[in-house]
């Protein structure tokens, strides 16, 4: 199942059923520290989450979402908002991104590939490279676990099918924070879903969390650093 490292990774396509029209493309930013650390604060914000489903050998069965991201329930599952994780540019609150472990398939030897991504639709006549920036540090990922970063696009006049993937494999990442990105030309990809996010691959409830914070995309190449006050630079050191 160690396909994301020979660059074979294959993924069903990740649907929202929204109407392409609700959407433009926009830049994006975030580094969490407005958001609460209470269930429902990534969906307001717009991620989605997507659960592929292999069985022990690697093949595909099936797929299940988009649904609103959860976050910080009790007992934990997929994914969450922290505190303590970051250093300078990190400020106070972090990401992290593990595994639907609801999932009881985990617990029959079935690999599950969740998937933690914001979508929008690219708009006609759109043109020119994006970039996804975001920092990162290893969590508790562990066993035969895999994460990975990617930037997605999706055709609904080919049934969904993929027309772009760029992926940044994480399961190697340092336990220092460290600056990612992955860029996307989206000339002639016109009214496609891009979605661009975060990945884990675990089975046999293996840990797989890694941390995030910084998360950027932008036609500029624009970096999401945070501006930090006096308490908060102090509370660093405590």
């Amino acid at each position: 199942m160690k396909y994301l490292a020979n660059g074979t990774f294959v993924v069903a396509a990740l649907v929202c059923l929204i109407p392409a029209t609700a959407f433009t493309q926009t830049a994006y930013f975030q580094d969490f520290e407005s958001l609460s650390q209470v269930d429902g604060a990534l969906a307001a914000d717009g991620w989605l989450g997507y659960v592929n489903v292999f069985d022990p050998n690697g093949v595909y069965l099936y797929g299940y979402g988009p649904f609103p991201a959860p976050n910080n329930l009790d007992p934990g599952n997929y994914c969450d908002i922290v505190m303590g994780q970051g250093g300078y540019q990190q400020d106070l609150k972090q990401l992290v991104m593990y595994s639907n472990y609801y999932d009881e398939q985990h617990g029959n030897g079935f690999w599950l590939e969740s998937n933690l991504f914001q979508e929008q639709v690219l708009p006609a006549g759109t043109t020119g490279t994006w970039y996804f920036t975001f920092d990162a540090k290893l969590g508790n990922l562990g066993g035969n676990s895999l994460a990975a970063a990617f930037i997605k696009t999706l055709d609904p006049d080919a049934g969904y099918a993929i027309t772009r993937f760029i992926v940044e494999e994480m399961t190697g990442t340092p336990a220092t924070w460290t600056d990612y990105s992955l860029s996307l030309d989206v000339s002639g990809l016109d009214n496609q879903f891009l979605q661009f996010g975060f990945l884990s691959v675990a089975t046999n409830y293996e840990p797989c969390g890694i941390f995030y914070d910084n998360v950027a995309f932008s036609d500029d190449g624009t970096v999401a650093i945070e501006v930090k006050s006096f308490s908060s630079v102090k509370s660093l050191f405590r």
